[in-house]
């Protein structure tokens, strides 16, 4: 899934989402959940809303490729074998987009929407180093509702954003909203893939659920029913987090 990186480029929310009740701060939120459990859409609401960047780890990989930056050029040896990039590498590209768009290190950090990242204890353990986070959200949604999401996918082959025919169509069938791309279903969004990447889940990042947990950061969403519906319950769960560290 494409991140905003940018905040011009980030989508407008909705008339739907005008009643939320929003203040005004800048979060330092991590996504997690199932692959297609929408972090991506989520995501990119959040940093509408508050006014802060999304930070993927795609998008981080690319910039880095993109800057010919030293970790960028060693993550794409591994990508262009279609390897796992080692989590060191992974969080020292991490931590540079952190640095460049959210002003980690600075003495005047912002806050961020982090979509895919950490994906396992030792990212967790590394990100922990790096920043404090305000709240971490679990989008919570069955392994069906996973299955009958992802067959819906599309992803636009020239800016790479993401639709999704169930819940999140484009305007024109086929056809990308932001670049009038042609809109594909990925190769590896069959049944079987999806099963395969579901399991990896539950053995690497679903423990990070109980760690956070621990630290009292972890807040579950229920992440059926429509985008609207789970971006008002996730601005809900952010805002608890802001009042509870109020009382502190």
């Amino acid at each position: 899934m494409t991140g905003h990186n940018n905040l011009n480029d980030a989508p407008q929310v909705g008339g739907a989402l005008a009643h939320l009740a929003v203040t005004d701060w800048a979060p330092r939120v991590v996504l997690l959940g199932r692959q297609g459990s929408g972090k991506g859409t989520q995501a990119d609401r959040l940093a509408a809303l508050y006014h802060v960047p999304h930070i993927s780890t795609g998008e981080a990989f690319r910039a880095a490729v993109r800057e010919g930056t030293e970790l960028g050029r060693t993550a794409q040896v591994y990508m262009d074998r279609g390897d796992l990039v080692p989590d060191d590498v992974t969080v020292g590209v991490l931590r540079e987009h952190l640095v460049k768009e959210a002003g980690l290190g600075s003495g005047h950090p912002g806050g961020f929407v982090l979509d895919g990242f950490p994906r396992n204890m030792s990212q967790a353990v590394a990100l922990g180093e790096m920043t404090g986070l305000d709240v971490v959200v679990n989008l919570d949604v069955s392994t069906e509702e996973v299955l009958r999401r992802i067959a819906g996918r599309r992803v636009c082959l020239d800016c790479k954003a993401s639709y999704n025919v169930v819940n999140d169509a484009p305007k024109v069938a086929g056809t990308c909203d932001h670049c009038g791309g042609q809109l594909v279903q990925r190769d590896d969004d069959t049944e079987e893939a999806i099963r395969r990447r579901l399991q990896l889940y539950e053995s690497e990042t679903a423990p990070l659920v109980d760690w956070y947990t621990e630290q009292g950061l972890l807040a579950t969403v229920d992440a059926s029913g429509s985008p609207d519906e789970v971006t008002e319950r996730t601005v809900q769960a952010i805002e608890a987090a802001r009042r509870r560290e109020a009382l502190r």
